[in-house]
């Protein structure tokens, strides 16, 4: 009597690693795709929320000076639609704000507060001192001192190529914007630069 069992059906993929792997890969892929594909035509997504603008020449810099120095590994630019991140942050984030950002830096890695509305929340003065030495405004800080960006000269040079490379994926900078690009940093320092960013996040949503 044969009583060799051969496998069917449900038990044939939950026996076989290699079907239980592949067809995970495929429900995964599919999901993925229905969930992200219909962002790409919803307009709510690709269109500038009402007052958006492209960044400015220094504040472009600044953003870059940003990503540099890895402040997204601590912060995030996103508030999400819960009572308690609006109460403490502010209007929670819509993607419409974000359409302009190459790459976006929405997230929910907080080891220092959310970004996404810091703009005009201090003066200028109290965003050098805090990049400067964080302990002098918040003793209880644990984030990096970037004293060097006040000693670090923006090149005027290498402006006009971001906006020219950001331009060709969708950001409409200006003939204009790109020529006056040097002037509008020239005798700026990464840390006006950087300033100069985070004093724009979130204040085009009221």
């Amino acid at each position: 009597m044969d009583t060799t069992h051969t496998p069917t059906g449900h038990e044939r993929i939950e026996t076989s690693n290699f079907l239980m792997i592949v067809l995970i890969l495929v429900t995964v892929a599919i999901g993925g795709l229905v969930e992200i594909v219909p962002l790409f035509f919803q307009r709510s997504t690709t269109q500038p929320a009402p007052g958006v603008v492209p960044y400015d020449a220094l504040q472009l810099v600044g953003r870059d000076v940003y990503l540099r120095e890895g402040c997204y590994n601590c912060h995030s630019q996103m508030i999400r639609p819960l009572y308690a991140e609006t109460l403490r942050y502010g209007h929670f984030s819509v993607a419409g704000e974000s359409v302009y950002d190459h790459p976006f830096q929405w997230g929910s890695k907080r080891t220092g507060p959310d970004l996404a509305r810091v703009g005009g929340r201090y003066s200028d003065e109290w965003h050098r001192i805090h990049l400067d030495n964080p302990r002098d405004v918040v003793p209880e800080s644990n984030m990096p001192a970037y004293t060097w960006l006040s000693g670090a000269p923006v090149d005027p040079q290498s402006v006009a190529p971001r906006m020219r490379a950001l331009r060709r994926v969708g950001v409409p900078y200006t003939d204009a914007d790109i020529a006056g690009s040097a002037a509008a940093v020239q005798d700026k320092t990464e840390m006006d630069a950087l300033v100069a960013y985070l004093q724009s996040l979130g204040t085009h949503v009221k």
